[in-house]
């Protein structure tokens, strides 16, 4: 569904019909007028897909006086309840395919080699990859619109789509948009269920 779409869905459940729908407006008419110019064609898709429709919610909300004490906690809830739980379920439905470890962290790992969203480092070992992000899309996306403190609910969103999973592990100790140097990410093999985990 498109992000925006998915959003004013979210807002009227949450809020209300006549609540949801003038924040819905809002967040609509913020997005627009967010730039994009000057990015590369992943960039901009990205941005325009899932980044900037979050920013633009966490503005609309910002502007709003009646919710602009509890923006920051209305975005989050939207991050970690829809966002995060539905990266988690379809990451958790791929683990029941034979091999899930080793084609997720060979998948992962191209994706993180060639991409222009983040520039990284990697490191790999027979049962763990490691990914040290120096430069990141979404923090950047941040605090270019004046709302860093925003991508730490990108970060947490992390921690819901990879905490539990059977066969993939996930760690870190620091994020660019905690207010680290740095992101770095630690991915590894849980022992072995049964056989078909290769």
């Amino acid at each position: 569904m498109d992000q925006n779409r998915q959003i004013e869905k979210w807002l009227i459940k949450t809020l209300g019909k006549e609540d949801g729908a003038r924040l819905a407006a809002s967040q609509k008419r913020i997005f627009s007028k967010l730039d994009i110019t000057g990015r590369t064609t992943a960039q901009r898709k990205t941005l325009a897909k899932t980044i900037l429709p979050r920013i633009a919610l966490y503005k609309a909300l910002l502007s709003d006086s009646a919710l602009h004490d509890r923006a920051y906690d209305i975005t989050r809830e939207y991050m970690l309840g829809v966002v995060g739980r539905q990266k988690h379920s379809g990451t958790a439905m791929m683990e029941i395919v034979p091999g899930f470890y080793r084609i997720y962290s060979k998948v992962f790992l191209n994706i993180m080699r060639t991409t222009d969203l983040q520039a990284s480092t990697q490191k790999e070992g027979k049962n763990f990859y490691d990914i040290t992000i120096t430069d990141c899309l979404w923090h950047n996306a941040c605090v270019q619109a004046g709302c860093p403190e925003l991508c730490r609910t990108f970060c947490e969103v992390d921690d819901i789509t990879y905490g539990g999973l059977k066969k993939l592990g996930f760690s870190r100790t620091q994020t660019l948009g905690m207010g680290g140097t740095c992101c770095d990410f630690h991915f590894y093999r849980k022992a072995r269920i049964g056989k078909d985990e290769q």
